[in-house]
């Protein structure tokens, strides 16, 4: 089963939808993730696995690079790899580093003729808060865990496949 199945699934119950670069590079982490000693893992054998396009991988692996979470290992073994453990690296700290405004809630900030709807521009307020606290204390380790315990409750084999 890769990511994408097992994200299609999920979308149906989820009310934050991922754009293409952040649902991406936490599929491109996640296979990371995966690999022993999490890498070095070619652009072209992540982007096979997780049917991504190795010219836009390779550009947010870039940007993951240059945020600390992978490091590039030159040569014909080499490729990216996890510059931390999974369990350090957040999911908002893979969206913040492809450039994802990870705070995609409606915001309703009221003019002052419309201070009657405060109520409403506070509960947005505070629920991008929590938002942004929810996906700052996701790890790629927790991810892992809740694929694989989706895949259990599916009944399909032990081998998993992001």
């Amino acid at each position: 089963m890769r990511l994408k199945d097992w994200g299609n699934q999920i979308n149906h119950n989820c009310y934050m939808k991922l754009t293409t670069r952040g649902h991406y590079s936490v599929k491109a982490l996640l296979d990371l993730s995966l690999q022993p000693k999490y890498g070095p893992e070619s652009v072209r054998a992540i982007a096979k696995r997780q049917d991504i396009p190795a010219p836009y991988l390779e550009k947010l692996l870039i940007e993951m690079r240059r945020a600390g979470l992978v490091t590039s290992i030159r040569g014909s073994v080499g490729g990216y790899k996890l510059a931390k453990k999974p369990a350090q690296i957040s999911i908002g700290q893979i969206l913040e580093a492809v450039g994802e405004n990870i705070t995609n809630l409606p915001l309703n900030n009221p003019t002052p003729a419309q201070t009657a709807d405060w109520v409403t521009s506070s509960l947005w307020n505070r629920l991008n808060q929590k938002l942004k606290e929810a996906l700052y204390n996701i790890t790629l380790a927790d991810l892992y865990y809740d694929a694989r315990s989706w895949q259990a409750s599916q009944g399909e084999e032990a081998n998993f496949v992001v």
